[in-house]
């Protein structure tokens, strides 16, 4: 007697019958329909709650816009022309018939930055690439995640933690005087032409690894260790390719697009890889130092002893390993990066104009010694000046996209007309909306800063009443977004800041810079990890100025 086949509704025998019944590829068809309408209906209801608004129409059928702001050498002047022909939000055509929300009126930012990490998140392919590079750290995470890393941090970013701090950024600066002594003494003419960048590289990356990790990378006595190899390897290979563009672009309809196996990827699991080897290890020692006492009340001070203490289980700020490893590959590569990529410019303006290099150097040199961490804050109001002005044209993060994870409605400072021809002072945003923040357009409008927004005028910051205009009404550190705003204020800004002071302050008082090609030299955007200067014509990152001892 055989036993029959009972089949149990819901169960996976009776699925598979059923599927088996049906056809597969009937069943593909019908997930291919569901998923057509699920998306068919998401866009519908992103359009009845959303303000549609004017924008530039689409110069592309499949990319929009997207290919002319990637392939523009200054997107910023794109985002402020629209802004000027449309109004100070509006609507840009992306990729494969995705629309941006792009937001230039300060009232609109002031919102959304209170509102970061908790309505507006980052997209799913900047995740992404975050995760690639530096891991779920401070940088990756959101909401509850991102609020107990960053109060676990914060005080290593404290007033007192930097101003113990200043000496190390003044050590870094006298290595590579010293070092520039030695250059010019070998020269007949008492002047050598020296690629500041990569010196300013140097200066950053060792100070970052004295400062927040105990440790010197050694780059600034000619040590290449391995991340100094590796960050180098980004500026040699500075040239967008046309898949990294493709793959950009597509990134915000197809996040997995982030892992295509292209050469710049392959540079940054190269890095990760490098940084996470040197930070365990690095871990590992101060663990051991900790769990000999060695230092222990100024180490839990420190980034490092910090990260350490967070470890512990019952800490009220927990971290994984994982996390503490992510944290100093973030606090590395924003340091390494930013600064020098501020150092660099600030050195190219001065060489552009020499006027405003002497009247600088006069003032340090009035000062006399090298000033302490609260002397710099208020006693050397023309470096404070030239160092906002940098900061101001020349952001190191340029722009940035966010994802709107639920609905909201964004005030205005200003009414701006709608699609619909008519005027309204708030819009309606659907859960969904990409937005998109310039970060250069928003510093260097002209709407905002007046008529010379794009010129290098210090002087804009030392006017009696502070600054004018609209640019009053941007929030954030000196109405600048440079640091952006609201929970996610870069952590480092005051470290950040005292070192670009301190350094500049060194090189300005003991040198003379120009351009190697005269003033009317050409400088152009490459890329590192970020974007960066570069001397028309140069390799990699090269900015070659002429030096000389000032005597």
């Amino acid at each position: 007697m055989m036993a029959s086949t009972i089949t149990i509704p819901g169960s996976p025998l009776s699925l598979w019958t059923t599927v088996r019944s049906v056809g597969t590829f009937n069943v593909a068809c019908s997930f291919a329909a569901l998923c057509a309408l699920v998306k068919v209906l998401r866009a519908l209801r992103w359009r009845l709650k959303t303000t549609q608004l004017q924008g530039p129409p689409r110069s592309s059928l499949v990319y929009g816009v997207a290919n002319d702001l990637i392939s523009s050498k200054d997107s910023a002047a794109m985002y402020e022309h629209w802004a000027m022909e449309y109004g100070a939000v509006y609507m840009i055509p992306t990729v494969l018939g995705q629309t941006r929300l792009v937001l230039c009126d300060p009232r609109a930012l002031a919102h959304f930055y209170a509102r970061e990490t908790w309505t507006y998140v980052k997209t799913p392919f900047g995740l992404r690439l975050i995760e690639a590079m530096v891991g779920r750290g401070l940088l990756w995470s959101q909401g509850e995640s991102h609020r107990r890393q960053r109060k676990a941090l914060t005080p290593a970013f404290s007033s007192t933690s930097i101003r113990k701090l200043t000496s190390v950024f003044y050590d870094s600066a006298y290595k590579a005087k010293c070092a520039w002594d030695t250059i010019m003494e070998s020269s007949k003419d008492g002047n050598a032409v020296i690629e500041v960048q990569n010196w300013m590289n140097h200066i950053s990356l060792d100070t970052i690894g004295i400062a927040g990790f105990s440790h010197d990378f050694g780059s600034l006595n000619g040590k290449h260790a391995s991340v100094t190899e590796v960050f180098d390897r980004f500026g040699n290979n500075s040239r967008a390719s046309a898949v990294n563009q493709l793959v950009v672009m597509l990134g915000q309809a197809f996040p997995i697009s982030a892992k295509y196996p292209t050469k710049r990827r392959g540079l940054i699991k190269n890095l990760n890889a490098t940084m996470g080897e040197i930070f365990n290890d690095l871990l590992d020692r101060s663990r051991r130092e900790k769990d000999a006492n060695v230092n222990e009340t100024e180490q839990e001070k420190s980034i490092i002893g910090l990260l350490i203490k967070a470890e512990s289980q019952d800490a009220e700020l927990h971290l994984s390993k994982e996390e503490a490893v992510a944290e100093m590959m973030v606090l590395l590569t924003a340091g390494y990066e930013t600064t020098s990529i501020s150092l660099t410019w600030a050195l190219i303006r001065l060489s552009q104009h020499p006027d405003i290099q002497t009247r600088l150097r006069e003032e340090l040199l009035a000062f006399g010694a090298d000033p302490t961490y609260d002397q710099l804050k208020v006693n050397l109001p023309y470096l404070d000046a030239v160092v906002h002005e940098i900061l101001r044209l020349h952001p190191a993060i340029p722009e940035f996209n966010r994802l709107a994870i639920a609905d909201d409605v964004i005030p205005l400072s200003e009414p701006v007309r709608a699609a619909s021809g008519e005027m309204t002072d708030r819009i309606s945003v659907a859960k969904g909306t990409l937005i998109s923040i310039s970060v250069g357009a928003i510093n260097r409008s002209c709407a905002l800063w007046g008529p010379d927004a794009k010129e290098f005028n210090p002087d804009r910051w030392l006017a009696e009443g502070g600054i004018s205009g609209k640019a009053k009404e941007v929030q954030g550190h000196r109405h600048l977004l440079t640091f952006v705003d609201g929970p996610r204020t870069c952590l480092g800004k005051d470290f950040a800041v005292t070192e670009f002071k301190a350094v500049l302050s060194v090189l300005v008082k003991n040198f003379v810079f120009e351009m190697r090609d005269g003033p009317d030299t050409q400088i152009e955007f490459t890329r590192g990890l970020l974007p960066r200067p570069r001397v028309v014509g140069e390799d990699g990152i090269g900015v070659p100025l002429r030096v000389r001892r000032y005597e």
